[in-house]
This record gives C-alpha cells, structure tokens and sequence, in this order.
C-alpha cells in the first residue's frame, strides 16, 4: 500500500494489523481520485472509516489543506498516526478514535463543514444510507463537494438523500464506488 500520487507520491504506507480492517487498492484509490480531483488546490475532508488513513493521506497528498480521520479501532487509530507522521502531514489532519455515528455528532457540535467525505465502512455493516441522510441533513458537504462511498459490489445504494445525488457509480470486482454531490 502507498500512496499514488502528489507530494508524497510513491510513500509506502502501513496497513492496520489483524484482518479487521480492509485496506482500499491503489486501482480504486486511482480511481476515486481521477474522479472527483484529481489534484486539489486547497480544501479539507472527512475520512469516517478510516482504517490505515489512505484516502485521507491521498488526499493531503494531492493538495488538500486539512483531512479529519475517524476510526474506532485502536490498532487503526495507531496506523493513521503513524502514516501521518511518514508523510509529514501530521500538523494538517486531527485523529479521533470514535465510532462513526457520534463523530458526526461532534462535527456538527463544531459546525464543520467538507468539501470531500469519504465512507468506507466494513461491508458486512454498511449503514449508508443513514450516513448520507445525517450529512445532507446537517448541512457537512460543502456546496460543490464530494461524498464517496465505497461499498460491496452487490450493494445499490439510493439515487438521492436529500439534496445528495449520485453522480457516478463504478465496480471493480468485488468493490462498489458510488460518488454524490450536492444539487439544490
């Protein structure tokens, strides 16, 4: 794992110990960022499911200015950290260790907003659908930002949620992308 392109292209970055955590490969990393990107010229972002941090970093990388990680698991929360610390973006991200749900809650609390969120639960627990709904609802998506979820292939997820459209839906395998943006 590593991250694809930027400033820190080619940094290799560690995965979270154990099997709980599934890192996102570098084709839909590539992927992901060829669509809503791919270089950015300032911004920040919302990495809810973190794991080892890789779209986040992939993110800073390509120019965005600030990324928030969230992650419940210890191990993750002790990869992001480190990741962060190779790459030197430490100063430019905050890391909470906490469950999704109530980190939007404390978002919200400190009436943040993003001009990229990215969703990767575990695919055996997707909630989706809820996320999408408590982010359109409390106004966290800048007016021109992105919401990418990435998913099981199997899973088709709403057209809308709210002012959230999907723009584009992609699978790669056994890996389902589906991309919103907001539209009034």
């Amino acid at each position: 794992m590593r991250v694809i392109s930027g400033e820190c292209k080619g940094r290799p970055l560690k995965a979270v110990p154990g099997s709980g955590t599934r890192p996102t490969t570098d084709k839909v990393k590539e992927a992901i960022f060829n669509i809503i990107g791919p270089y950015f010229d300032s911004g920040s972002g919302l990495d809810l499911f973190a794991g080892s941090g890789g779209l986040g970093i992939e993110a800073l990388s390509r120019g965005l200015e600030k990324v928030i990680f969230v992650d419940k698991d210890f191990n993750a929360i002790k990869t992001i950290k480190s990741n962060l610390d190779h790459c030197g973006y430490s100063e430019r991200s905050e890391v909470y260790r906490n469950e999704a749900g109530r980190a939007l809650k404390a978002v919200i609390k400190r009436e943040l907003t993003f001009d990229y969120i990215f969703l990767d639960p575990p695919y055996k627990k997707q909630k989706l659908q809820q996320l999408l709904e408590d982010i359109d609802e409390n106004g966290l998506l800048n007016e021109s930002g992105y919401v990418v979820c990435e998913h099981g292939s199997e899973i088709v997820l709403p057209e809308e949620a709210g002012t959230l459209k999907i723009i584009r839906t992609e699978s790669y395998g056994i890996i389902g992308i589906t991309i919103y943006k907001r539209h009034f």
